[in-house]
C-alpha cells in the first residue's frame, strides 16, 4: 500500500511540476484590445482573399434566387466594416447603408472591401486600449458577423467546384 501511495504521490508531483512548467512557458492571453484588433484583421484578410480570388464571372452566383449573390455578400460584409468605422468614430451609422447596386464589377467590390478594411482598421488603431475593458461594441458583433459570412462564402466556393484560398495547400 505504501508503494502505491508513494507512486501515486510521485506521479501527481511530476504531473503538477510538468503542468506548472508548461503554464509558465505559455504566452499571456491577448488583451481585449489585442484580441479585437487581431480577429478583425484576421477575418477580413480571409474575406478579402476570397473577394480577390473568386472568378469575376461567378460574382453573380447565388445558390437560390432569393439569397445574396457572392458579390452582394462581400458588399454586405464591407457594410459591417463601414458601420464599425463610423460607430467607432462616434458617428451615427446603420448597418446596411451600403447599397450593393452601386458596385457593378468585381474590381469595384474588391476596392470597396479594401477601403472598408483600411478605414475600419485606422479607427480601431485609434481607440485607446482601455476602451475595450468597458465594451467590445461594435467590433465584436462585426467580427462575428463577418465570420458567419466567411463560412457562407466557403459554401459558395464549394458549390462552384472551387477550393477556398484558406483550404488550399500552403507552399513551404
Amino acid at each position: 500500500m505504501t508503494r502505491t501511495v508513494t507512486a501515486v504521490s510521485i506521479s501527481a508531483l511530476t504531473l503538477l511540476a510538468a503542468t506548472s512548467t508548461f503554464a509558465q512557458g505559455q504566452k499571456q492571453p491577448p488583451t481585449p484590445a489585442q484580441a479585437i484588433r487581431g480577429q478583425f484583421g484576421y477575418v477580413n484578410k480571409k474575406i478579402l482573399d476570397m473577394a480577390q480570388d473568386f472568378p469575376e464571372d461567378k460574382y453573380g452566383y447565388r445558390p437560390q434566387k432569393d439569397v445574396r449573390s457572392f458579390g452582394e455578400v462581400i458588399v454586405h460584409i464591407l457594410s459591417g466594416n463601414v458601420y464599425a468605422a463610423k460607430a467607432g468614430r462616434g458617428e451615427k451609422a446603420s448597418w446596411d447603408e451600403v447599397d450593393p447596386k452601386i458596385y457593378k464589377t468585381k474590381a469595384d467590390i474588391v476596392a470597396a472591401m479594401q477601403k472598408s478594411i483600411s478605414d475600419a482598421t485606422e479607427v480601431l488603431k485609434g481607440i485607446p486600449d482601455d476602451h475595450f475593458k468597458e465594451t467590445l461594441a461594435p467590433w465584436l458583433s462585426v467580427i462575428e458577423h463577418s465570420a458567419e459570412h466567411y463560412g457562407l462564402l466557403v459554401a459558395y466556393y464549394r458549390a462552384n467546384g472551387l477550393v477556398p484560398p484558406e483550404s488550399r495547400p500552403k507552399s513551404k
